[in-house]
């Protein structure tokens, strides 16, 4: 209905209602969107160990973790076993040097009571070199005790891989079900008001209640088209795309029945006589359509303003005639003359009460 047919009173009222309609909407859809967004709790959170074979696995896992801790261990040992090499390496390298200083003095004076020192000195460097090799033994050990480690936790990690992947496509695989159990029950709840939104579109948009019908509407769609699509399953496109050719064939042939349908009805209409046409359309119709310059009867444009066009020159329905009081030229549906004011003669328009007819006073 256009706003130029309504009071003022009505259009704030309108307007107002309007407003309900939405806040009505707004909290429908804060309450809808608040139950899908709880609905994947329905579903239990699955985790990789659901599916991973766990007698095979946990001993893996026991020996990366003995691995891990003997590596560690053996890194601590290696770490305080170097420094001990290089402890005994500092003391044989200065006992060495010290040794040759006395060796060449021992030569220079060519003394043979320093024999049994020089033994002695000597068995001294050897028992350095010993602890130095002992603690290179010592390093070597802690080296070949991490990496033993090391190997063996890699060899393991490869084994629990091989489990973890095999376990990893069987959790995609569900997961997959579980969005698409997810996805029925959004589509249980959302479809069912879609169908409901479309029903009380057709039957109740026009009711007294139009404003909660409305709000419902939109919510609905609100629903489906923002709380549901972006959940639709993807599986490369091919679903999402044979979804959204579904719905534009549906939508597209609605349309077309409606339209065909619509201009069935509109064939038959012009065919009737202008009286009785004209008695079919509704008061608040006729001036809507008329504020848009085009006929009541077959909605084509019309030229208004030429104050020769007194009827429609595609359906032939009457869109001006004259007071019979007045003799004015004045709108075929309208209820008075808008220059005097007597009640219209013709037909009234559908809905409109017969009006108690008064002559124009002639004073």
């Amino acid at each position: 209905m256009s706003s130029k047919s309504l009071r003022l009173s009505e259009k704030w009222f309108r307007r107002g209602l309007w407003v309900v309609a939405l806040v009505f909407a707004s909290f429908l859809i804060g309450l809808g969107s608040t139950i899908v967004g709880d609905l994947p709790r329905v579903e239990r959170t699955l985790t990789l160990d659901d599916f991973i074979d766990r007698p095979a696995a946990e001993p893996l896992r026991q020996t990366i973790r003995a691995s891990q801790r003997t590596e560690q261990e053996s890194t601590r040992e290696r770490e305080q076993a170097e420094l001990a090499l290089l402890a005994a390496q500092q003391a044989s390298r200065a006992a060495r040097e010290t040794f040759g200083n006395w060796l060449a003095t021992r030569r220079v004076t060519a003394q043979p009571d320093q024999d049994s020192e020089l033994i002695a000195r000597t068995k001294a460097l050897d028992a350095l070199k010993g602890k130095e090799d002992e603690a290179q033994r010592a390093v070597g050990t802690q080296r070949q005790i991490a990496l033993d480690a090391r190997q063996a936790r890699q060899a393991a990690q490869e084994k629990l891989a091989a489990l973890e992947e095999t376990a990893r496509k069987a959790l995609e695989a569900e997961n997959r079900r579980v969005e698409l159990r997810v996805f029925g029950y959004r589509l249980a709840l959302t479809l069912p008001l879609l169908v409901v939104a479309g029903w009380l579109f057709a039957k109740k948009r026009k009711s007294t209640w139009w404003p909660f019908v409305w709000g419902f509407i939109f919510f609905a769609l609100f629903a489906f088209f923002v709380e549901l699509v972006p959940y639709l399953p993807s599986y490369g496109g091919y679903v999402r795309y044979a979804v959204g050719i579904v719905l534009t064939v549906l939508v597209g042939r609605y349309a077309i029945i409606a339209l065909n349908r619509y201009l069935a009805r509109q064939k038959l209409a012009e065919a009737q006589p202008d009286m009785v046409r004209r008695n079919e359309l509704s008061y608040d119709t006729a001036l809507a359509r008329l504020a848009k310059s085009v006929c009541p009867g077959c909605e084509r444009p019309v030229d208004l303003k030429n104050t020769e066009i007194d009827f429609c020159p595609h359906c032939g329905i009457g869109l001006f005639d004259h007071c019979r009081a007045c003799k004015a030229r004045k709108s075929a549906f309208s209820l008075f003359c808008h220059a005097c004011g007597t009640a219209a003669a013709v037909p009234l328009p559908a809905g409109v009460p017969p009006l108690q007819v008064q002559p124009a006073s002639t004073t």
